[in-house]
């Protein structure tokens, strides 16, 4: 049995990560400066990583959109024409854009709904028909109704409606204007007469040439007050037989009628399923990016090789994409792809090269476990199958590494399959900090490991440790199983405060970096993750300066 480190007191079933810029002993990273604003290749970056996510509510409006297509009923459309005259003193456009408006109004909708004895709200039954123009005095009034008699029933009611609302408004006017024509003929009267009047006078003793010039003159305006007095007259008899026309002639030409559809044109149904989709669609790509960007805004987590190497204090020796998961091993290596390949490879190169042994690495994974344990399983079979003797030895919670090859159960357990060269230790559940064999400095701050795991490394080639640190803990009990290790950090899910705590854990254990891995790393990172060069991104960078983060 492996055992433990005694003196702390913690759950060893989870991390207990401190608040944000609380970590015992962890300092800001250096060399932090803000960083500007966010730039359109952040935004881009950001929705690239997200979109997935957007992509799905994007989709989720779409659908929602077909749905309500079909559980709200389709409407069948009939329309009717009528046909209008104007008065001849007016311009037929603005005119026909007036009924237009009118045919569409409150009033209008109220009468239709009250003759058709329709219990609705004015609002739906107006948004239920629409009024285009055909020419200068036509319209076209087209209106929906969940069955066609319906439709063709409400088409007619509101167009008899609008001309009889119209044929009131008209009546209505007729004594307003007539009042007005009235006063300015009054006074084109008055005006005629005293003009005829100084004519008179002026015709008996016009004798001389200015006196007749005079006269001319005032036989002149005379004329012309006739002339406006006239005109007066016909422009009241006018509008009185004109607004008589425009009621009189205003009519509908022919009764309502279904819509039907030629041959390729979209059918009702299929018109509102678009416009339902479309308009689910619309919504929820907006509201999709903008969660995605609003989020990459305020996110603590980080994404690129420079923000990680620059929160870890160590350099990014190896990034690649998102790793499948494994399936099972074969030839020392899961079926993982590519990306896992590369990862065994880097964590054999890492492993030190001394004439000690047994030679020592641990991976300390920062957030995800399964690449992890993936990519340290595949190490130690591969090693195992070449002949060399491993100890891999599995402390994180739920002993993912261990269960992949079968050995769940606490203690040191042999590995079958692996010609007899591989054991795996699990510690017991209750262990908080589990004690390893590499006994450094004084023997006496810690206690010795079990005998059977003292055994095994004993004879072992090579110890492989998956771990995850606490910072309740500190990281001291990793001296105790290796020297060298290789931390491995999921892009986007930790924040700079955590992926910088575990390097100021590693360093205040005086246990030596090896080139880190990033895992799930977007392909539009074009930092090169070296630490001493790196920069945060905007926002994180001013966050991490600050402490914030």
């Amino acid at each position: 049995m492996v055992t433990v480190q005694r003196g702390h007191k913690a759950d060893s079933s989870e991390p207990h990560w401190m608040p944000d810029g609380a970590v015992a002993g962890a300092g800001r990273p250096a060399g932090l400066a803000p960083a500007g604003l966010p730039t359109l290749h952040f935004f881009r970056i950001a929705l690239r990583r997200g979109a997935w996510q957007w992509g799905l509510v994007a989709m989720a409006g779409f659908l929602i959109g077909l749905t309500l297509s079909v559980l709200l009923p389709s409407a069948d459309q009939a329309a009717t024409s009528v046909l209008l005259t104007h008065n001849p003193g007016e311009q037929a456009a603005d005119a026909n854009q007036t009924d237009m408006s009118m045919a569409r109004s409150w009033p209008v909708a109220e009468r239709a709904m009250h003759q058709l004895g329709l219990r609705q709200s004015v609002g739906s039954f107006i948004a239920a028909y629409s009024v285009t123009p055909i020419t200068d005095r036509m319209i076209l009034i087209t209106v929906g109704a969940p069955t066609m008699p319906e439709a063709m029933t409400r088409a007619d009611a509101v167009a008899k409606s609008f001309l009889q609302f119209r044929a009131q408004q008209l009546r209505a006017q007729v004594p307003s204007v007539l009042k007005v024509l009235d006063q300015q003929i009054n006074v084109a009267w008055r005006q005629a007469d005293a003009l005829a009047v100084q004519i008179a006078k002026q015709s008996e003793s016009a004798k001389s040439p200015a006196q007749k010039a005079k006269l001319k003159r005032l036989k002149a305006r005379g004329r012309h007050a006739g002339n406006v007095l006239n005109g007066l007259q016909l422009a009241a008899s006018a509008y009185q037989s004109g607004t008589a026309a425009e009621i009189a002639d205003s009519r509908i030409l022919d009764s309502a009628a279904p819509i039907t559809h030629t041959q390729g044109s979209l059918s009702p149904g299929m018109r509102d399923a678009a416009l339902y989709a479309v308009t689910g669609l619309i919504p929820g790509l907006a509201l999709g990016m903008g969660f995605v960007i609003v989020r990459a805004l305020v996110s603590r987590r980080l994404s690129r090789r420079d923000d990680v190497a620059a929160a870890l204090g160590a350099s990014i020796g190896l990034s690649v994409g998102a790793v499948r998961r494994g399936g099972p091993l074969r030839g020392g290596t899961a079926a993982g792809g590519r990306d896992l390949q590369r990862i065994v490879a880097h964590l054999r190169n890492s492993v030190p090269r001394s004439s000690a042994k047994p030679a020592a690495l641990a991976v300390v994974a920062v957030d995800d476990l399964r690449v992890p344990a993936l990519s340290l399983t595949s190490l130690a079979v591969s090693c195992a199958e070449q002949g060399s003797r491993v100890v891999l030895a599995d402390l994180c919670c739920g002993a993912p590494a261990a269960r992949r090859l079968g050995a769940s159960e606490p203690g040191v357990h042999r590995v079958d399959g692996a010609g007899g060269q591989l054991m795996v230790a699990v510690p017991d559940p209750g262990s908080v900090a589990p004690v390893g064999p590499l006994q450094r400095g004084s023997g006496s701050a810690w206690e010795r490991p079990s005998p059977e795991l003292a055994t095994a490394c004993h004879s072992a080639d090579l110890l492989l440790t998956l771990i995850q640190l606490d910072p309740a803990l500190g990281a001291d009990h990793l001296a105790t199983w290796a020297g060298d290790a290789v931390v491995m950090v999921t892009a986007g899910q930790s924040s700079a405060v955590k992926i910088h705590a575990v390097g100021e854990m590693m360093r205040l254990a005086d246990v030596r970096f090896s080139p880190a891995v990033l895992v799930a790393t977007d392909k539009a990172d074009e930092s090169l993750g070296v630490a001493r060069e790196a920069a945060l991104s905007p926002p994180m960078a001013y966050g991490v300066a600050q402490g914030l983060w």
